[in-house]
């Protein structure tokens, strides 16, 4: 291709958009672009979802004894479990709203939420009560709400890389961490479990102000591409998505709004739920059945949460990859929530010590990538941006209510067997399966309908516009199964 194009002024976004409407893409230059777009997101991705996971994930370690936060701020009964659930339902209040904003202002809109979240993690070093874990609860919540440049069939390995070995990473290494923060000495009032809020959030809080300047925006105006790169990437968009314009701004209206809640994406919904139920609750059993194995000190008992952690991330790695050569989602989801249906099976039916443990491997590898994995099937079948945007947030917004579910299904007259939480968790985990098989089918029947010419009344009477904005309902979109 000509370097004659990188000559034209940066600021002609239209000439950009104009070129990439008429573009042939090379292969070997869109492998080139694919190349320099993991290298350059991918890294960055996967840091500012560790970030956030890292704050997150100190769960049910805050409770212990020694770290003493329900003494300092004088909780009882069930008073932390209310401040978690606070915590998911603003969350899940502000996760649409968030990615609209984030859609209309660009990549700024991250970086003042990573930024946000590491200065209410900061603020929460110094709550005194009940009250202060409920206003940093609500303002975390918020957010944390808010979180172009690949094809369709790009997204799963992606997403399986920077969206599933985030929290594996911060499962393994997050409560080992906080351990470490316990033992340095105290700043001045800051002691305690507040070390770990405040070295956490300085952290957070720098990355976010980082971000400012590193975050790329979308293709047209991204700075870290020339003029020839982003014109491939935004013909790379108009070829994946029949009849849209990948230059142009889509204006956002109530009924794009309203279309992401279709049948692929409330499945995909309940379905994340439901593994979040069994994640979470898993975070609150997996330190009963390391406690059953020996009497540790509490960085020994943090050593071995690590190791199934680890497997999770090789098989995020594993599995992403797979669905990306195979072009299949359905299959390698099922595989991998039958691991999580094994491993519950085998805390309800033994009380073998060293069993649960080898369970906790198999839970851990089959929840770790069917969350990104479910929420790259529901952004395949996302179109246009604004149903794309939607669906990014409605379903781990409605995925968050199974994190609500667990906190209150894994109480503490119930430890340490938890027998409810865990059936509750088989039972979630077969239906989930049965979900998955639902909607490969219910795609296939779509994709077979617009196969035989079926759909292709929707375009009748259509003017441009209105046939760019019909986005997955459109005759020529396929569905990824």
């Amino acid at each position: 291709m000509s370097n004659s194009f990188d000559d034209i002024d940066e600021k002609a976004q239209p000439s950009v958009e104009v070129y990439a409407t008429s573009l042939c893409i090379n292969p070997g230059e869109e492998r080139r672009l694919v190349c320099k777009l993991d290298w350059l997101l991918l890294p960055l991705f996967t840091v500012i979802c560790e970030e956030l996971a890292h704050p997150r994930d100190i769960g049910s370690w805050l409770l212990t004894p020694r770290v003493g936060l329900e003494k300092d701020l004088g909780l009882v009964g069930y008073d932390y479990h209310i401040g978690l659930t606070v915590f998911y339902v603003f969350y899940i209040i502000s996760e649409i709203p968030s990615n609209l904003i984030l859609k209309r202002i660009g990549s700024i809109w991250l970086a003042i939420l990573i930024t946000s979240f590491g200065a209410v993690s900061i603020g929460s070093a110094f709550m005194e009560s009940f009250g202060g874990l409920m206003a940093t609860r609500v303002i975390l919540g918020i957010a944390e709400g808010g979180t172009l440049y690949y094809r369709r069939n790009e997204l799963v390995l992606r997403i399986g890389i920077f969206f599933g070995l985030s929290p594996t990473i911060a499962g393994a290494f997050g409560g080992l961490l906080a351990s470490g923060l316990l033992s340095i000495p105290d700043i001045g009032v800051v002691t305690s479990w507040r070390k770990i809020f405040l070295v956490e959030g300085i952290i957070t809080a720098g990355f976010g102000l980082l971000c400012f300047l590193i975050i790329p925006d979308d293709p047209q105006h991204s700075r870290m591409l020339s003029a020839e790169e982003r014109a491939i990437a935004l013909a790379r968009i108009e070829a994946d998505q029949p009849g849209a314009k990948g230059g142009g701004r889509e204006k956002t209206t109530v009924q794009l709004v309203l279309r992401a809640f279709n049948v692929n994406t409330i499945i995909c919904s309940l379905c994340y739920l439901m593994i979040n139920i069994s994640f979470q609750g898993l975070s609150l059993f997996m330190p009963t059945v390391v406690a059953t194995l020996g009497h540790f000190t509490t960085v020994e008992s943090q050593l071995r949460t690590v190791p199934p952690y680890l497997v999770g991330a090789a098989w995020v790695l594993m599995n992403s990859y797979h669905s990306y050569r195979m072009k299949q989602r359905a299959t390698p989801l099922v595989l991998s929530v039958l691991l999580i249906v094994m491993g519950y099976a085998i805390f309800i039916g033994t009380q073998n010590s060293h069993a649960r443990y080898g369970a906790c491997f198999l839970a851990i590898a089959g929840g770790s990538p069917s969350v990104p994995m479910l929420m790259s099937w529901a952004t395949d079948n996302a179109a246009p941006d604004t149903v794309r945007a939607v669906t990014t947030a409605l379903v781990p917004g409605i995925g968050a209510l199974g994190s609500v579910i667990a906190v209150w299904t894994y109480l503490p007259t119930d430890a340490p067997e938890y027998r409810k939480g865990n059936s509750l968790n088989l039972a979630t985990s077969c239906t989930t399966c049965i979900l998955i098989v639902v909607l490969a089918l219910y795609v296939r029947y779509e994709n077979g309908k617009r196969e035989r010419g079926e759909r292709d009344y929707r375009l009748d009477g259509k003017t441009a516009e209105e046939i760019e904005q019909l986005g997955y309902r459109h005759p020529a979109f396929r569905y990824h199964i």
